[in-house]
């Protein structure tokens, strides 16, 4: 490898939201922290040199886009997942949240159903409540170890109104990549019943060996027009804390309706240094990517391999993408306030607790797995001597 992921960089007492919460959050101060989805790896040396290059200047007015970094983006979706995006379907937006309620807002009525597929990511659930509208649940089914898209119960709430859909592809916390006939499928019942989709798309590049993540407005100019794509680099490479993404949308009603309520908040000037970062990751970070997946997949081996021979009541879910492992704790017996007392207090580590991401998700725990080798050794250790203990 031509890259050191096995390497710890103590990152408690620099602003971390991840390291420096810990007492505030879980009430102690030591706990290993493997909860909120940022890597403890540094991000590509090319980053690195395109941050310290751009705060050498000493200046930092305000700034502008170049045509090279909207071209680094295109290039990125053609030659890595073969999706040809023009430069004008992209725009800015501060953060991928940020992009799913403004697009709640700007596309469903005031009390309207907006349908989310559950368990899944949490502010999905702050964005369309915050905005005045409902939670319409179409629960995932669990089959084969694996979830599942439930295409009748979905028909059945854009039937009763639903025109709105937010999707997480990959899925988080599952980390399941969904294949064309799912997508197709999927697609199918929303130009049906004329659904737009929001596709929140941000850990599209974080897939295992054997599985394609397929961007869901590249499968047809019809399933293109009804879709708006949130994207970022920020999963892919670790820059979170710069706070940037992208929508990309060629349906134009749909783009200069969300580029018109970002400058009304004010929020569409570049960046002074997130722009040059992002470029800098697409063009010059492939080979730190593959590497790094490399690296995370055998911490995911690792991971199922423990808590099969220490811990066998947990069960995950082998995930075909992300960095996160969606773990079935239910056989424990614990209940929410159970298994916090178990990870925070007995086994000093923090996973996220399962309920965050919906009810279907009570009795789970999800783990970033996106650490030094030695760091999930400790976390796993700590968890299953406390739970067997327990």
């Amino acid at each position: 490898m031509s890259y050191s992921f096995d390497q710890f960089i103590n990152r408690r007492n620099t602003r971390s939201y991840k390291w420096d919460q810990s007492e505030k959050l879980f009430g102690e101060p030591d706990v290993l922290p493997l909860w909120v989805a940022d890597m403890d790896f540094p991000s590509p040396p090319a980053v690195k040199e395109a941050l310290k290059k751009r705060a050498e200047l000493g200046l930092y007015g305000y700034a502008v886009r170049t045509d090279s970094y909207f071209d680094s983006i295109v290039q990125w979706f053609r030659e890595r997942h073969q999706w040809e995006i023009q430069p004008g379907w992209i725009t800015d937006s501060p953060s991928i949240v940020t992009s799913l309620s403004l697009a709640v807002e700007l596309f469903s009525e005031p009390g309207a159903p907006v349908v989310i597929q559950t368990p899944v990511y949490y502010p999905f659930y702050d964005v369309i409540e915050s905005n005045g509208r409902k939670v319409a649940k179409n629960p995932l089914l669990l089959r084969n170890g694996h979830f599942e898209m439930d295409y009748d119960h979905l028909e059945s709430l854009f039937k009763d109104g639903a025109k709105l859909l937010l999707f997480c592809s990959p899925h988080n916390p599952g980390g399941r990549v969904w294949d064309r006939e799912e997508l197709l499928k999927l697609g199918e019942l929303c130009l049906r019943y004329g659904v737009t989709v929001i596709s929140d798309e941000i850990h599209c590049d974080l897939t295992f060996p054997g599985y394609t993540y397929i961007p869901f407005a590249s499968l047809s100019p019809e399933l293109a027009n009804i879709t708006v794509s949130c994207l970022a680099a920020t999963k892919t490479f670790n820059l979170p804390g710069l706070h940037t993404s992208y929508i990309v949308a060629s349906n134009a009603n749909l783009r200069r309706k969300i580029e018109h309520r970002l400058k009304t908040l004010s929020l569409h000037m570049a960046q002074h240094f997130a722009q040059d970062a992002v470029e800098a990751a697409y063009r010059e970070g492939a080979e730190w990517l593959e590497e790094m997946m490399a690296y995370v997949k055998g911490n995911l081996d690792y991971a199922i391999a423990y808590l099969a021979e220490h811990l066998p009541q947990v069960k995950p879910l082998r995930p075909e993408g992300t960095y996160l492992l969606w773990m079935d704790c239910r056989e424990l017996g614990l209940d929410i306030k159970g298994l916090k007392d178990l990870m925070y207090h007995k086994a000093k580590v923090a996973f996220n607790e399962g309920s965050v991401f919906g009810t279907e998700g009570e009795g789970w725990l999800r783990m970033n797995l996106a650490c030094p080798r030695s760091i999930l050794e400790q976390a796993l250790k700590q968890f299953c001597d406390a739970a067997n203990a327990h």
